[in-house]
């Protein structure tokens, strides 16, 4: 019995490592090194900053700052520049006092002119552009940087026969780049023809409008036009009660050429 008793303690003993000496030095081990990682945390979270070694105290500063920024909220982006687009607006001007042509009842061109010019403006903000409305010889027209430039006029007053119906448009005879003013002019009357049923009244174009002022004053890179929206005696209708139509018919014209939009092949003046 003594035998077997002593047999039992010693398989005992063998089958549990815990209790070896290796074991439980490898036990204190981690128990010390746990002890020690805990210590420097906590050291390190209580130090003041100007008691660290070397340039610890700066390091710990930047991981402190680089956190700060992590959480900060993103920056609001710079709105990138809309495209321009200049309008003139024919016989607005403070210094010449000049209204146009006068009817008999009191009615201006230039009352006209800017009734229309201003409903081309809002169209064309509310496509995404920045617009000008510029006078007649507004200082800005010297070196005028813009998508394209467009001088709104009305014409007569007086009747002269029953042909004096409709419009014309002209770019500058002397143009950098002629297939650019020619597709400017080419989109303008077809959109404005369609939006207004209006014909091209291509007889009355004259040198004065291919030789409009603001064309010798802007930027040569910008492509301008003159348009005669009709002619405010046979015309007067559409000019002072459908100006949202004539407007349409602009402003149509210009995203035409921008957008570089099909055109219906008509004559050019």
């Amino acid at each position: 019995m003594d035998s077997k008793k002593t047999m039992n303690s010693t398989e005992n003993n063998q089958s549990s490592p815990t209790n070896t000496p290796a074991s439980s030095m490898f036990y204190q081990l981690q128990i010390v090194l746990i002890v020690a990682f805990i210590l420097a945390t906590l050291f390190t979270a209580w130090t003041p900053a100007s008691l660290l070694p070397g340039n610890l105290s700066e390091r710990f500063a930047e991981v402190l700052a680089f956190q700060a920024t992590e959480t900060a909220a993103f920056p609001t982006p710079t709105a990138r520049p809309r495209p321009l687009i200049g309008l003139v607006v024919g016989h607005w001007d403070d210094n010449t006092k000049d209204p146009g042509a006068v009817c008999t009842d009191g009615l201006t061109e230039i009352e006209v002119n800017q009734a229309i010019a201003t409903q081309v403006k809002q169209i064309l903000v509310d496509q995404g552009f920045d617009v000008d409305l510029l006078r007649e010889f507004d200082p800005q027209l010297q070196g005028y940087q813009a998508l394209a430039l467009v001088s709104i006029h009305a014409d007569s007053c007086d009747y002269i026969n029953d042909e004096a119906t409709g419009f014309k448009v002209a770019a500058a005879l002397s143009n950098q780049y002629p297939e650019r003013a020619s597709r400017l002019t080419a989109c303008i009357k077809d959109r404005y023809s369609k939006a207004t049923g209006l014909p091209y009244h291509s007889s009355t174009v004259t040198n004065d409008m291919s030789s409009y002022h603001a064309f010798d004053e802007i930027d040569i890179n910008t492509n301008a036009v003159i348009i005669e929206v009709g002619f405010l005696n046979l015309d007067r209708q559409i000019l002072t009660k459908g100006q949202d139509r004539v407007a349409d018919g602009i402003s149509d014209g210009v995203l035409c050429y921008i957008r570089n939009e099909d055109i219906t092949p008509t004559d050019q003046p």
